[in-house]
């Protein structure tokens, strides 16, 4: 890892060198003889770093090498819980803080259904877990605010309600709710909920088409990448992709453009429409309010058309989507768009791609994305979707008056959703990001921040299309106006 900081937190990293380790053991051939020495490389000697022991951090390590080996091929979700790496945080729920003052209202006491209160010599409240059911009422009385809810990180960056604990108060996963976005991912402080890696097909997928010649790998690269890999230059990045053996790199930000296009003109013709391009967004709707299901656009999101646009140009293209997200390694196994999209990988990935063959970025000439416009490339940030569908129905030449509402963050898209429920006034196109930010918020990212919005406009500006229709017109996309 250079002196310059390619991570957010040190979770990042650990998580980085053991994809990075698989995949060079995958180029040689030598994965399965080197399974159990991998932990041994990154936590050498006898000393733990980050657990009691050394052998209970190695066994950890063993479970994210399964992980990035492809996980539980028995589960459906891509999202993980590593046993064994989480018992180290607190049960959590309600506890009674330092600021009880042994009062002798005792309303805590009197409001508890289950007898979970009970108080000390110095009349100090307690609560008995074993009773508690976290409804919460005792907090709501305490005259002193001294009964505090203390959530699990996980738990609390869910906005789907989706996480809960086993009887042995490890994290388990409703993937009847997640909607695998990934928040939980990002935020576990000990890494023991994370995604499952493809990273191995990707190398299948590339060292094949080196052996036998009978097909093209293309990286379809989402327009977020312009925030990041702050340590060297995106044109770097892009000769670093083809470097590791792909065809070329095209921009999903041209998706971006054909999704804009078509999905104007599909607002037009229906009034109001929810946006298709966030995977967790359009699974909220699915789960949570399938009444609206009608609204969503029936356009492709950008990965899919982009990579629907590449096999009927070379069918027997095998097509990696490159993005921020981990929704998308469940979207691209959907029926719909499992014929467009090969593979998915991360940011994260893509870096320990490029370690695992000791490329160093910053070192090679800069190669150049110009397929997309301005309007396909800000689709990476919140509110860029809604500009890109109103230049989309500028070119249309339609006097639709658009009102959108961009949302961020799957509690903004929960209050936009339910008004559309109720019928309330919420404009006639809803912007869906699951992610904070939109895709820049992603947790595949290397790096989340306000910067990155900046980067991703200041990325749109330099594209040399100016409108929609010229960045897609070299497709020979029928024209409809």
């Amino acid at each position: 890892m250079s002196k310059t900081r390619k991570f957010d937190t040190k979770v990042q990293h650990l998580k980085y060198k053991v994809l990075r380790e698989v995949a060079r053991h995958a180029w040689d051939g030598t994965l399965q003889d080197n399974l159990y020495e991998i932990p041994k490389t990154i936590v050498p000697g006898k000393e733990a770093t980050m657990r009691c022991c050394v052998y209970k951090e190695r066994a950890i390590l063993e479970e994210r090498i399964k992980i990035a080996m492809g996980g539980d091929k028995s589960n459906p979700n891509v999202i993980e819980v590593i046993d064994i790496a989480c018992d180290e945080c607190p049960v959590g729920g309600y506890e009674v803080t330092e600021a009880c003052r042994g009062c002798l209202a005792h309303r805590c006491e009197d409001v508890c259904k289950r007898g979970a209160i009970s108080f000390d010599e110095h009349q100090k409240a307690h609560i008995d877990k074993t009773k508690c059911v976290e409804c919460g009422q005792c907090a709501k009385v305490c005259p002193y605010t001294a009964i505090a809810n203390h959530k699990r990180p996980c738990i609390n960056a869910c906005k789907v309600k989706a996480i809960g604990m086993n009887e042995d108060f490890t994290a388990k996963i409703d993937n009847e709710k997640c909607i695998s976005c990934g928040a939980c991912v990002y935020q576990c402080p000990f890494g023991a909920i994370t995604d499952k890696s493809f990273i191995l097909d990707a190398i299948d997928f590339i060292k094949n088409s080196d052996c036998n010649r009978n097909y093209k790998v293309y990286a379809i690269v989402a327009p977020s990448i312009s925030s990041q890999f702050t340590y060297a230059k995106l044109g770097q990045v892009i000769t670093g992709i083809k470097e590791l053996g792909f065809f070329t790199v095209v921009e999903t930000a041209l998706g971006a453009d054909i999704v804009a296009y078509y999905e104007s003109k599909e607002l037009i013709e229906k009034g109001l429409l929810t946006s298709s391009c966030c995977p967790a967004f359009v699974t909220y709707i699915e789960q949570q309010f399938p009444d609206l299901k009608k609204y969503v656009s029936h356009n492709l999101s950008p990965m899919a058309a982009l990579g629907k646009y590449i096999k009927e140009t070379d069918p027997d293209a095998k097509v990696v989507f490159i993005g921020p997200c981990t929704a998308k390694k469940m979207e691209f196994q959907k029926p719909g768009v499992k014929p467009y999209i090969d593979c998915v990988l991360t940011f994260e990935e893509l870096q320990a791609l490029f370690d695992s063959k000791d490329i160093d970025i910053t070192t090679l000439p800069e190669d150049v994305l110009d397929n997309a416009s301005y309007f396909g490339r800000i689709f990476a940030r919140s509110g860029g979707l809604s500009d890109a569908v109103a230049q989309g129905l500028k070119e249309h030449g339609s006097d639709f008056e658009l009102k959108a509402v961009a949302c961020d963050g799957i509690e903004a898209c929960r209050v936009a959703l339910l008004k559309l429920s109720k019928n309330l006034p919420v404009g006639n196109f809803i912007e869906g990001m699951a992610c904070v930010g939109g895709c820049i918020g992603g947790a595949g990212c290397l790096t989340h921040g306000e910067k990155n919005k900046s980067e991703v406009d200041k990325y749109g500006e330099e594209a040399h299309e100016k409108t929609i229709s010229d960045a897609i017109r070299v497709l020979n996309l029928k024209s409809d106006k």
